[in-house]
Formats: structure tokens, C-alpha cells, sequence
């Protein structure tokens, strides 16, 4: 592609509704249109910048130029991340915060999560044999949602695990809806955070007594910079972020089943080829299928890049699904091959379906071991452990909405476990 070093601006054109029509491909689209990885538009009245490829995602995660308090509209906290919450920190509050996500995700609480994990697709795959057939995004999100909260240290009665695991999904799927699904989202995430407060206050007054290390134990007796104790508040939004994005996993479980049936190849090569082509699986589905389609900062202070002024307080926009099908970067990008993950690089700026540069340090999510190790269990399950049947359905899935899922939420039956 040739490089262009002039940005390309749309100055009074308001681009809301290509956004919403063209969905995970609308700043790819505009890119390869313009012939520019840099370009301006307006959405919402905003101005906006918009930049793509492993240049721009470099520049995109260096704090010295970008901050993310404040950059996150408002409709996203009141639905998917909360308000106060790490994502929208910066510098010394961030490192800090960031640092208590970390001490979570140590050796002995993954090895904890995968014993928990598998225990509860043994409780579902059980039940599933009784059914006709199930609904599998569905099922992983009760899964999901069950597995979260015993791993956390948040108790979950039997009776509401279908309220929680239906409210955490809600709040997931309406950060990029209007309507409706907007509404659902907020009124999800207020119900969530009014359960999970509740718990944090139980655990101060020693009502409860959650594992020691578990997430629920260290986020609410985490203190702050000025030695305080975080806000109930603040402490529920951020356990909420380990239960959330747990329970999110279930979109990647589905489609991670999706490419097993559609790419029969891989379910064989997952029974048989053993732990490095499951990781190369799970790098694919992470690439391959929609999840995030970009993420927001703010300019800190007036900077040129590319001969370009990003001026201060400006919006910019970093296209993630656009990074992670780059031809400039992937070979065949719109084929499924977890091959290609044999024996590449880790680059921290090529790949980034879960944020760039170095998690310990920056904004790339601290949870991303999670999310590999939870779909690595649920593959292997799905391919070595049970049997079952696809029926006829739609299974295609829109770019436009965000998120996305197949049409039919992936339809299976005839369980049989092995």
C-alpha cells in the first residue's frame, strides 16, 4: 500500500450512521478508501480521529502521548466497563490498579480456575445429554458465569444464575447497541453492581469470607493511592471486571466451535496434535472472528506524527479488527490458519485483540491469560470430550452489529459425552 502523508478530513461530515451500518469494518473501509491510515471524521458531533495498522497502534499505546480517563463515552460505563474503573485510569492510580489485577492472575489461581472450569462443563455436558438440544452461547454463558464466581470468592445461588449470567451478557451486548439493547445493557449493569456492592460490604463486615487471594478478597481490601480503601462502589465495578469479561468469553467459545464445524480439520487436529495446536487454535479464533472493534484515548498533549497534529483533548479511535485481518500484516487474513501462529513472533503491536504493548505496564488487558486459558480448556472439551450434532441453522454472522455472534447462537444436539 502506498503511504500517504497527508491526513485525510471529513470535517463536517457526521459519520454515526456508516459507523452503525458498516460496523467492525468502518474505519478499515474509510482507510483503504482515503489510501491513508489516518483520517478525521465527526461521530456523535465529535471530532474524531481514526488511525490503523502496527505504526498507529504503537503510537496509540504510548501513555506519554494518550490518556484514557475520559475518553470512554458515557453509554460505554453505564453498560459494559463501569464507571471509575481501570480501564479509564492513567499513570500512577493505573500502574497501581493495574498491579492488583496482576496479583490475580497468579500460577495457583489459574491452576485453580482450570480444576473449577472443568467441573462445571462435566455439571453441564451431563445435563445437556437430557436435552434435544441446546443453545451453546447460551449454555457457556451460565458456564462461564458459574465458573467466575466460585473462582472470584462471589457467592451465586442456584435460583439467580440465570438472572446474573443473562445481565452480565446484557451489559456486554449493549455497549454497542441503540434502542433496546442499550437500555437492557444499563439497567444489567445497575442490577450488577447493586449485587456485587452488596457482597463487597458483606466481606468488610466479615459476613462473608471469600478464599484468601481470590479476586473477591483482594479487591475489597485493596486500598488506593492515599491509603484508603477503594469506594464500595469503585470495589464492585472492578470485580465486576473479572466476572464480565469471564463470563464474555462464552461469544469466543462460540465461535471457537463455529471454526471446528465449519474447518472440520481443526476439531482432528485438536484431538490429536496435542497442547501447540490448541494454543495456535486459540491465537486464530482470536484473530479471525470479531470481538473488539476498537478502542478509544485521548491526546495528552499536542503531538505530529506522520506529519499530522493529534492536538490535545482530541478523540482518537484505533481500529483493532482492522489490525488483526492487516494484509500488510497477516498473510490470507480472511482465511482461518492457526497454523500461521507455528512459529511467529510475539508482536506486541501486530496482535491485539485484547489491547498492545505489555500488559504489566500499559492498557493491555491485564485478563488476556485468562481468557487464553479458559478457551483452551473449552476446546479441548469440545473436541475431545463430548460428541454431538449440528444441525441445520444460520450460522453466519454480521460485521455490522457490535458485538456479533452466528444467527442462531450455535445450535447443537444429540450430547453425548465421552
Amino acid at each position: 500500500m502506498k503511504k500517504n502523508n497527508q491526513i485525510k478530513c471529513v470535517k463536517f461530515v457526521e459519520s454515526s450512521p456508516m459507523l452503525l451500518w458498516e460496523g467492525y469494518k468502518f474505519i478499515s473501509n474509510r482507510g483503504r478508501k482515503l489510501r491513508t491510515d489516518i483520517f478525521e471524521t465527526r461521530i456523535m458531533g465529535k471530532k474524531v480521529i481514526c488511525i490503523r495498522g502496527s505504526e498507529a497502534a504503537e503510537v496509540f499505546y504510548d501513555e506519554r502521548r494518550f490518556k484514557r480517563k475520559g475518553a470512554a463515552p458515557k453509554r460505554v460505563q453505564k453498560t459494559l466497563t463501569g464507571e471509575n474503573g481501570v480501564q479509564g485510569l492513567d499513570g500512577a492510580e493505573h500502574s497501581q490498579r493495574k498491579m492488583m489485577f496482576l496479583s490475580i492472575m497468579n500460577s495457583a489461581n489459574l491452576e485453580l480456575l482450570q480444576r473449577i472450569l472443568l467441573k462445571q462443563w462435566e455439571i453441564s455436558s451431563r445435563r445437556w445429554e437430557r436435552k434435544k438440544q441446546i443453545l451453546l452461547f447460551d449454555e457457556m454463558q451460565e458456564l462461564l458465569c458459574k465458573a467466575a464466581c466460585q473462582w472470584a470468592g462471589v457467592p451465586l445461588k442456584k435460583c439467580e444464575i440465570k438472572l446474573r449470567a443473562d445481565d452480565l451478557g446484557k451489559m456486554v451486548d449493549g455497549f454497542g447497541g441503540i434502542g433496546p439493547r442499550y437500555w437492557e445493557g444499563k439497567c444489567a449493569r445497575k442490577r450488577t453492581e447493586a449485587w456485587i456492592k452488596d457482597i463487597i460490604e458483606q466481606i468488610r463486615s466479615h459476613k462473608l469470607h471469600p478464599r484468601i487471594g481470590s479476586a473477591a478478597y483482594i479487591i475489597a481490601w485493596h486500598y488506593n493511592l492515599t491509603g484508603e480503601l477503594l469506594s464500595s462502589q469503585i470495589a464492585a465495578v472492578e470485580l465486576i471486571n473479572i466476572i464480565r469479561p469471564i463470563t464474555a468469553i462464552a461469544t469466543y467459545v462460540t465461535f471457537g466451535a463455529h471454526a471446528m464445524y465449519t474447518h472440520p480439520v481443526c476439531r482432528k487436529k485438536l484431538q490429536s496434535m496435542g497442547e501447540r495446536y490448541v494454543d495456535m487454535f486459540v491465537q486464530e479464533v482470536r484473530r479471525y472472528y470479531p470481538f473488539t472493534p476498537f478502542v478509544g484515548a485521548l491526546v495528552k498533549k499536542s503531538f505530529f506524527w506522520k506529519n499530522h497534529l493529534f492536538k490535545k483533548g482530541t478523540l482518537v479511535l484505533l481500529d483493532v479488527y482492522g489490525i488483526d485481518h492487516d494484509p500488510r500484516i497477516w498473510d490470507w487474513p480472511n482465511e482461518f490458519r492457526p497454523e500461521r501462529f507455528f512459529d511467529r513472533a510475539k508482536e506486541p503491536y501486530e496482535f491485539i485483540p485484547q489491547g498492545g504493548g505489555d500488559a504489566s505496564k500499559g492498557h493491555r488487558c491485564a485478563g488476556e491469560i485468562v481468557t487464553i486459558t479458559v478457551m483452551k480448556e473449552s476446546f479441548l472439551y469440545l473436541a475431545g470430550k463430548i460428541d454431538y450434532n449440528v444441525p441445520r441453522q444460520n450460522l453466519k454472522y454480521s460485521l455490522r452489529r457490535i458485538p456479533t455472534l452466528p444467527k442462531s447462537r450455535f445450535v447443537i444436539s444429540r450430547v453425548r459425552r465421552k
